[in-house]
């Protein structure tokens, strides 16, 4: 019996199969160990240039911002030196401003002596040389110590019962004396201290001087009693209002005894309202009194009231105040 051939459980092509699966695997491996290190080795270096470039930036951006620290530090000293400076300028400021209501009071005060002082210098006037003369002389420039220098005059007088039942001869020689000393006047006017008129058919006109007027004058104040309250506010506003004109020069005399009125500001705000004073300082008219010496003997507040009254018109209008000590 013919044997059977023996089977061989690996053969030859078997092993060369095997041995070139292990070589293919090898050579897998050697060319992977191969480019690994390469591709490594350049993903290394471009993260190293990201780094550096990021190190880079990141110092600039803080030298920038020491920079704008920098700058804004001198900003600060900058604005700190404006700002001392602002406040020296600003006290600077006050100080002057200080000067300068220092020096319009002393404008103010200088104004008022100036007519304190033109209303000393007012005694001859230019229009006074061409009323009287040049040759002109008398004993007194004033009547009671009041500046005379004007070409129409008003009698304002106090008709109430004191003055009437005590002063009136002494009015009347007042009113003579003050007329006696203007030789020559353009215009008068009589009217009470409420505004009533001595003569109502001259009202809001001016009388002619005449010596027949005159006479009328003294002769019809003997008797003149309208009825009055007191106060001048009445007497003092009409004249103004009637008969001021820039082109004249006017005087009122306001004749009295006693203010039976509240306030003494409401009357010089008044008088103050219609007498305005024009650009060089000059009153629409000049007010003077006089103050009877009714009470004298028994003083109380209306007398003290007239003569503050009559002592603060007189100043603010460019006139005198006197006060009478005695009759005579």
């Amino acid at each position: 019996m013919r044997s059977r051939r023996v089977v061989e459980e690996f053969s030859v092509s078997f092993l060369d199969v095997i041995c070139c699966g292990f070589g293919a695997i090898i050579l897998l491996l050697m060319i992977t160990k191969t480019v690994e290190p390469i591709l490594l080795e350049k993903s290394a270096i471009n993260l190293q240039g990201q780094v550096a470039d990021r190190e880079q930036a990141l110092f600039e951006i803080r030298g920038k911002i020491t920079e704008l620290r920098r700058q804004l530090n001198d900003a600060e000293g900058d604005l700190t030196t404006k700002l001392t400076e602002l406040a020296a300028l600003q006290r600077e400021l006050e100080q002057i401003l200080g000067q300068f209501d220092n020096l319009s009071e002393a404008q103010q005060e200088v104004s008022i002596e100036s007519r304190k002082l033109a209303a000393a210098k007012q005694s001859l006037t230019d229009e006074m040389q061409r009323l009287l003369g040049l040759d002109f002389k008398r004993s007194s420039g004033l009547v009671g110590g009041i500046t005379v220098d004007s070409e129409y005059i008003i009698f304002v007088i106090d008709t109430s019962g004191s003055m009437q039942s005590v002063a009136w001869p002494q009015v009347v020689r007042k009113v003579s004396e003050t007329l006696s000393i203007y030789p020559r006047v353009k215009g008068i006017q009589v009217m009470n201290d409420m505004g009533d008129y001595m003569f109502a058919r001259y009202a809001g006109q001016w009388i002619e001087d005449t010596p027949a007027l005159r006479n009328s004058i003294i002769t019809t104040l003997r008797g003149w009693a309208p009825f009055s309250n007191s106060s001048p506010v009445e007497g003092i506003t009409t004249a103004i209002n009637t008969y001021y004109d820039p082109d004249k020069r006017i005087s009122i005399y306001v004749f009295g005894d006693d203010y039976t009125g509240e306030s003494i500001e409401d009357v010089v705000e008044a008088v103050d309202r219609v007498n305005l004073a024009d650009e060089s300082g000059r009153r629409r008219v000049r007010i003077h009194a006089v103050g009877f010496p009714v009470y004298l003997d028994r003083p109380n507040a209306r007398v003290y009231r007239f003569a503050a009254l009559m002592r603060e018109l007189a100043y603010r209008n460019d006139g005198t105040f006197v006060g009478l000590a005695e009759y005579q």
